[in-house]
């Protein structure tokens, strides 16, 4: 089975079952050992996937003011858990690799694996939210075939980047390719770097 094939797999196991409950506050239960790549796929399509409903939460034009910025609050540190995760999946790939012998010629990608998995996990997201928008009946055929169109072009996305995960992984198993892990430094977060923040002191 390929990597993306996996990867997929657990994308779509982690949204059915938030999907059964449908409700932000659900507590994760991650069906794979502690710390396994697996484990880290799951956390990470599960913050996403959590994110994707208090993106649409915080979007209600009659939102109490009190209670959207309480959402945004949540969705920030959402970000920054998605950022650190991706980091630690890079991290993950950086050590399983740290013995391959990079080529002379070998070149860097343009993105890491870790933040081209980041969009598989949305992607598989979009696939489910725009599926159930085809499989609606209380609206217009218009609707219907336009929605039925961006889903046939996302499921076509799905297949190409996962062809270029693949790509990417196997240049890195066999030193034609190289990789970095570039710490996002976030500065919004950052009390000594965002002014609003330190202006305060």
């Amino acid at each position: 089975m390929k990597n993306t094939e996996v990867y997929n797999r657990i994308f779509n196991e982690s949204i059915d079952k938030y999907h059964l409950t449908d409700n932000v506050d659900t507590p994760i239960e991650n069906p794979y050992e502690e710390r396994s790549l697996e484990y880290f796929l799951y956390l990470k399509n599960w913050i996403d996937t959590v994110q994707w409903h208090l993106e649409d939460l915080i979007r209600n034009p009659e939102i109490d003011p009190v209670e959207a910025l309480a959402l945004k609050r949540r969705i920030d540190k959402s970000n920054q858990d998605r950022t650190d995760l991706v980091e630690l999946i890079d991290s993950y790939f950086l050590d399983k690799y740290k013995d391959v012998k990079i080529l002379d010629n070998a070149t860097i990608n343009t993105e890491s694996p870790a933040w081209a998995i980041d969009r598989l996990s949305i992607l598989a997201l979009k696939i489910y939210h725009m599926r159930k928008e085809v499989e609606r009946t209380d609206v217009s055929k218009e609707h219907h075939d336009s929605c039925e169109k961006k889903l046939n072009v996302l499921l076509e996305q799905q297949v190409d980047l996962s062809s270029a995960i693949e790509t990417l992984i196997k240049d890195i198993e066999e030193g034609r390719k190289y990789m970095k892990v570039y710490k996002q430094m976030k500065m919004y977060n950052d009390p000594n770097l965002n002014p609003v923040l330190y202006g305060k002191k």
